[in-house]
């Protein structure tokens, strides 16, 4: 057995009834949506000034401070200066922050405050005194700084502990800049004996000896003393040096 279902015609078809107050909601919904469409498009699609006479604010992060203060006024506005301050990535000179933001609507002769960078934050140089060479050479480069000689002095402290540094600790560095450790070699105990008259070689072998090094070799010319005979000293016979300094001689040659 075969149903029938009878549908209607399109001119049979009835529409529910709206009151006046269903009407005016489904108006104000309508309108609501087209001003919420148009808002959209006006501000964000195509953003442009809401009121006559109004610009927007242009985008000057990451130019100088010379072409950002033209180009804000290129556009109308007045250009406060905001100061400085550190930032790990922008050179120094650029702008990093602007106050209102770009794309904002402002008025004519609007101020815009500019902050300028002064490049990456600068690093004090670590106090190292008193600790192991090598360990305070670590610090220093864990901090960022370079170091770039190692002195050694005299001192009352162990040989190859760290004195001091050059520049100072606490002084403020700019990133990778160079640092000069100076380190003790010992207190100077030993004191350096006459080497006048002996031979290079018997000369170096009595510093030794004594805990000293040779150091650097000068030949003179003359005709006071045989060739080959030491002349001259530095430091001289007698001076309290610490162990592993370094002195220097003259040695005589023919005239």
């Amino acid at each position: 057995m075969r149903f029938r279902r009878h549908i209607p015609s399109v001119r049979e078809w009835r529409l529910p009834a709206l009151d006046k107050l269903g009407a005016r909601r489904w108006g104000l919904a309508l309108l609501g949506a087209l001003l919420g469409g148009y808002l959209t498009a006006y501000l964000l699609l195509f953003p442009a000034p809401l009121l006559h006479g109004h610009g927007v604010v242009p985008r000057v992060l990451g130019l100088s401070l010379q072409e950002a203060s033209d180009q804000l006024r290129k556009a109308g506005l007045q250009v406060q200066d905001g100061g400085s301050e550190p930032h790990p990535s922008a050179p120094q000179g650029t702008i990093v922050w602007q106050d209102p933001p770009p794309g904002v609507s402002a008025p004519a002769g609007l101020k815009v405050a500019l902050v300028s960078s002064d490049g990456p934050p600068k690093i004090p140089v670590p106090d190292v005194a008193g600790l192991n060479g090598e360990l305070a050479r670590r610090l220093i480069a864990a901090a960022g700084l370079t170091v770039a000689q190692v002195e050694s002095v005299q001192a009352a402290a162990p040989p190859g502990v760290a004195m001091l540094t050059r520049p100072a600790a606490t002084s403020v560095l700019s990133p990778g800049a160079p640092v000069t450790v100076v380190v003790s070699r010992g207190a100077p105990t030993i004191a350096v004996p006459d080497l006048l008259g002996m031979s290079q070689a018997d000369a170096r072998t009595r510093l030794e000896l004594d805990g000293l090094e040779l150091g650097t070799v000068t030949r003179r010319r003359t005709s006071d003393a045989n060739p080959g005979t030491v002349v001259g000293q530095k430091a001289a016979a007698g001076t309290l040096a610490a162990p592993g300094t370094v002195v220097d001689i003259v040695v005589a040659r023919s005239p």
